[in-house]
Formats: C-alpha cells, structure tokens, sequence
C-alpha cells in the first residue's frame, strides 16, 4: 500500500465529515435527563480516549515506539478528520492521559492546530523532528513552558511549518534567532506569543516590524548553523513587516540601556500596522512617548541597533495612515482633503530635496528645512492606532493611550501599589478620568491594585455598564466594602474575578451588626442580578500556618447568596478561603432551587434556569462546606464535571473515598 494513501481516504472522510455537520441529524445528538445536549461526536470520542491506552498505544509502545523511527505512521487516526484529531488530543491533555507514544500516533498530516501546553514535558527535540516531517500544515502552534527546547531545534521545526498562522513559544529560551526564522519563514504570522522567554531582549524583536534587520545578510550566532528551507538568495533585502494582529512579550530580557523596552515597543507599535492585541510591560510608556511625540530619547537606541529614527518611521506610519483614509481627527472630524494633499505634496518635496542633498550645501539646508517644515505639519494631526486589547498600561499612560487607541475594547492596568489612603483615593480618581475615553465601550477591565475597593468605585461606575469581564487582583477589604454597589454598576457581567485580601478582624467584628441590619432591609427586588454571568472567582489570601480563615466577615454571606441565586447561567465557580461561612449559604440556595421545583412553582420554574443547575466546575477549596451540602450539589448539578473541596476541615477522607465511589463526578479532596 503506498506511503500516502491514507490521505486519499482523509479527504474523503473530511468531506462526508463537513456534509454531517451541516445537516444536523437529529440522531447525532441525545439529551441526558438533565436537559443537556450530548454530541454523538463527543461521546465518541470520548470512547476512543478511554480505549486509547490499553489498545492502541499499547501496541505501539510495545512494538515501535523504541524500536523505530518513522517519518510518518500509517496508523489508525490517519483516516479522521484534522478537527477531530485535534478535539481527542485535547480531551487526553485535560485528562492527563497524553504520552509520547498516544502524541506519536497523533501527529498525522491533516493536523492543523497542535496544543502541548498543558504537557511541556513531552516536547523533546525528538518530537520536533517528527512535528516538522509530520505535520507541515500546522496553523497553530503551542510550545508554551518546554524549557528544554534548545534555540537551533526551534529554528529547524519552523523552518518546516510555513503555513503557521499563530506560535506560542512563551517560557522557552528562544532567542533573536527565532524571531529571524519566524520572520523569514513564517510570513503569514497573526499571533505570536514571547512571554517570560528572558534571553530575548526588547531590541530582538525589532525584526518583527521588517526593514534592513531582516536581510539576509544578517545572520546571528546559531542561525549559520540551521539548513533554511526558504533560499535566502530570493529573499528581498528588506522584508515587509509581519501581519501581526496578536503580540504577546510581557516579562522578557532586559535592554542594555534602562529605556531599551519602552522604544522598542514604541518601535513594535508603529512598524506593524495590523496590530490589535499587544502585552508588553512598557506599553503605556510607549504610547506616552509616541502620543507627546518625544522621539530624541530613541536616537541613541536607532544608531546602536541600525534601525531609522523613530521620528521617521512616525512620519511614515502618519504618512499611510493618510493615504489609506484612515486618519481622524482628535474630535472625531475626517481630515480634510486639501489638508491631506498638501501634507502628502510637502512629503514629496522633502524627499525630493533628499535626494539633492549630496548636490550641494544648499540643497543640504533645503532638505533639512523641509523636512523640519514637514514635521510640524503632520504634528498637528493625530496617529491612530489600531489596538483592541491592550496589556501592560498604568493609569499615568491612560490619557496618552485614549489619544492614541480609541477603539479599545480590552485593558489590563497596572496601579502602582500605594500605602497611603489618600494616594490610592486620588488613583482611583486618576483611574476614572482615565477610562472616560471608552465609556460605553469597554468590555473587559482587569485591575492590578493593591488598595481598598472603595477607591476603585468610581472607575467601575464609569466603565461598568458595558463590562462584561473584570478582574479586580490584590485588592484590599474592609467591613464596608461596597460589594454591592460593583454588582450594581456591572450588571451585564459574564466573568468576574476578585483576588483580595480579607479585612481585619477586629474592624469587621465592630461593624457586622450594623451591617447585618442595613442588609436586612433590603428587599429582594432592591437585590442586584447577574443574569448573564458565567464564571465567578472570590479568592481571598490567608495564612498558611492556620487550618481554616478568619471566618468573621458576616455580611459577606448576603453579597455570596445574590452571585449564587441571581446569576442562573453560571458554569464555573471558584470561591476559595472564603472569610465567611459559606456552607448556609450553599444549602439556602439549594434549598430555594428545589422550592421552585414544587408543583405550585411547576410553570415558573420552566420558564428559567434555576441557581447552579449549570454549573460545570466547581471550586470551594479552604471553606466550611460539609459533607451533606456536597451530596445536595451532586445531587442538584447534573451537568457538574469537576468539584475540587481540597482544605476542607469538615469533609474526611472516608466520606470523599465513598463519594468518589459512587459518583461520576471528579472530586478532589486533600
């Protein structure tokens, strides 16, 4: 049988395969009693993951894996579609059942997105062999945390993968040589993600953005050695940039100057005009340095890396933006047109008098004018960027950013740690001021900011009615915490995650009746609902030497019991260390749950989800929950996957052993 057969049949099996899809039998589907839909795929597939150990990578290991080494294996899953093999690879991933030799059978040629993330340890120089001779027409690549990658055994595999659309190298000791083959070989990049990779300086990445460091001719130390499959005889001397729409290069390498990384991102932002998502750590400063224009500090960086001025390169990125129509301007005007010809005729003549400044002294001086005179022109207009999703900011580079990034959807924002009260209040201030620009607008907000909430209130009234994710980490919590009012000011939320720390004993006991009281009054309807959150994080610190947290913070139970009741669509809940009873809590919305399940309540209850019949995961480590209240979840949550009650003092370990027995669910208990 010839080597390739297989992917004859390939073909037409991934043919028959997209025909199914788009006709939906209603025999690929079953509904489980629990109102969930089943895929007959996915049950499938799960069939072949419980199988696959004791079958077929049974035999392998046993007869090959040691024995031989193949370019490529006839093998069972030769004949699935790329899709599929790609979904069974994820499920063995999550499972923690993938091995070299289930990974080897996997590698077939209509593989298209290959993810080892979550196995780093499998991702030898040897498996790299084998993903570059098997799997050419990868589009998506993840490598994240395999530290034991040499740089020239990266450069060999993405020599073979030039289809590559996203490359997730981020952990691994990559360094500018990888960033040259990506640029040479993978010309139809849109994401590349280089985080925590520390041999990679802020000015290795420049090649990214194309130009002379691209050519050829240069050939760092450990690229000499690498076979390209790309002739680097029919390369252009100076490659266009990369269509980068994703870049990911939060904690790499230090520069050799101290303000290497804010140029060099400044350099990244104006060199790739299809960026929209971009984490670096100066990246506020970078757009500080573009928005006030100040260009001299990089000209020491240009002439040590050989790179063109960043004055230039901000004149020819205002100069496309022109050209392309897409210039705004601060007020939301279009540019006019005689403005944008006489901008683009002043650009000719300077070029023109570039040209003749070799002729003579005057010419000289007439070039330096003109180009002086065409500056000052395009300085009273404003360059837009393209940036969607934004990472690596800090609230004194948020006004620069609004005049530089409108259209900003996405911000992580790191606030500088403040001691003093009054420093984190007019933070707070500087926060709210700073996100005006995309009120209405802004869907995701994570916060970095290690002061109380209170100062954050007034930011979150700003942005929140159109948030739909927020991330509040290292905040911190006192008695009157406004738990409530964030609720309130985010009411279309689908994700949220506070990571805090838990008020002070002392203070909390102080105020509980007090608070108990105002909660007490407030009536249901006054309540506010999270109808379309989906993920709910609460994690507070604690101490490692104590058995269980200060349980002291009462009216914390109110806020839990809202998030709970109100929000009907959650899937995935985490609520770890808790600082509040939180097993009543639990048992009251259960028991509220299958109140509505009474006859009298029959109609209502179909007409809406009731609390925690969604949820999926669930997380409730370092809490007061029992036993009883662990049976009702199972008991209630149909579609629950996976509980983790690690920590938990009132749950034993003969208790677990007999739950885990009898249930299909996943419980961990330590």
């Amino acid at each position: 049988m010839p080597l390739f057969r297989a992917l004859d049949h390939w073909g037409k099996a991934q043919q028959g395969w997209r025909r199914q899809r788009k006709m939906k039998h209603s025999s690929s589907w079953r509904t489980d009693e629990n109102g969930s839909v089943r895929s007959l795929t996915h049950m499938c597939l799960q069939s072949v993951a419980d199988n696959m150990k004791e079958v077929w990578v049974k035999d392998y290991a046993d007869n090959y894996l040691d024995q031989y080494s193949f370019t490529y294996i006839m093998g069972p899953f030769n004949v699935l579609p790329g899709d599929l093999v790609e979904e069974l690879t994820c499920l063995l991933c999550s499972r923690k059942e993938l091995s070299r030799a289930a990974l080897h059978l996997l590698l077939v040629p209509q593989l298209r997105s290959l993810s080892l993330d979550r196995c780093p340890g499998l991702v030898t120089p040897a498996l790299c062999t084998h993903v570059a001779a098997r799997c050419q027409g990868l589009c998506s690549l993840d490598l994240s945390g395999a530290q034991q990658l040499p740089s020239r055994v990266l450069c060999e595999t993405l020599h073979s993968l030039p289809a590559l659309r996203s490359l997730s190298l981020a952990g691994l000791p990559c360094d500018r040589s990888v960033i040259l083959t990506v640029v040479r070989c993978c010309r139809f990049l849109r994401h590349l993600d280089v985080s925590r990779c520390h041999l990679l300086s802020p000015a290795a990445l420049l090649p990214l953005g194309g130009g002379p460091l691209c050519s050829p001719s240069v050939s760092p130390s450990g690229l000499s050695s690498v076979s390209c499959s790309v002739d680097s005889s029919s390369l252009p001397p100076n490659l266009s940039p990369l269509p980068l729409s994703s870049l990911l290069a939060m904690d790499i390498g230090f520069g050799e100057q101290e303000g290497d990384p804010v140029v060099g991102a400044a350099y990244l932002l104006l060199s790739l005009p299809s960026l929209e998502r971009v984490a670096m750590d100066q990246l506020g400063q970078a757009c500080r340095l573009i928005e006030r224009r100040d260009f001299d500090q990089a000209d020491e960086f240009a002439a040590r890396e050989g790179v063109p001025r960043l004055k230039e390169l901000w004149r020819e990125r205002v100069h496309r933006q022109h050209s392309d129509g897409g210039s705004t301007k601060k007020k939301g005007t279009p540019v006019d047109k005689d403005e944008s010809e006489e901008e683009e005729r002043i650009f000719w003549e300077g070029e023109e008098c570039d040209i003749e400044e070799d002729a003579s002294n005057e010419g000289a001086s007439c070039s330096y004018n003109q180009i002086e005179e065409e500056y000052q022109v395009l300085s009273q207009s404003d360059l837009i960027l393209n940036l969607r999703n934004v990472t690596g900011v800090t609230c004194n580079s948020l006004k620069s950013l609004g005049q530089l990034c409108p259209g900003i959807k996405s911000m992580s924002v790191n606030m500088d740690a403040c001691v003093d009260a009054s420093v984190g209040r007019s933070q707070g201030s500087l926060l709210a001021t700073g996100i005006q620009s995309w009120a209405g607008k802004l869907q995701s907000l994570s916060l970095i900011f290690p002061n109380h909430m209170w100062s954050l209130l007034l930011a979150l009234e700003v942005a929140g009615t159109s948030l739909t994710s927020l991330t509040l980490e290292g905040v911190k919590t006192c008695p009157s915490t406004p738990l409530m009012k964030v609720l309130r000011a985010c009411p279309r939320l689908r994700e949220l995650l506070i990571s805090a720390e838990p008020p002070n004993s002392r203070q909390v006991e102080r105020m509980n009746d007090l608070l108990q009281h105002e909660d007490d009054q407030l009536e249901d309807q006054d309540l506010p609902k999270l109808p379309d959150l989906h993920s709910l994080t609460l994690s507070f610190s604690y101490d490692h030497t104590q058995k269980k947290p200060a349980m002291s913070w009462m009216s914390l139970r109110k806020v839990l019991g809202v998030l709970l009741n109100g929000s009907t669509s959650l899937e995935k809940i985490s609520l770890v260390s808790l600082p509040c009873p939180l097993d009543f809590v639990l048992m009251s919305t259960l028991l509220r749950g299958h109140h509505f399940l009474m006859p009298c309540f029959a109609n209502s209850a179909g007409s809406s989800p009731l609390p925690l019949q969604r949820v999926q995961y669930i997380e409730l480590m370092r809490t007061d929950v029992c036993m009883t209240t662990l049976r009702r979840i199972l008991w209630w949550s149909k579609r629950l996957e996976y509980m983790d009650v690690s920590c938990c003092w009132q749950i034993n370990k003969s208790d677990w052993l007999d739950c885990k027995k009898f249930s299909k669910v996943q419980v961990v208990w330590e």
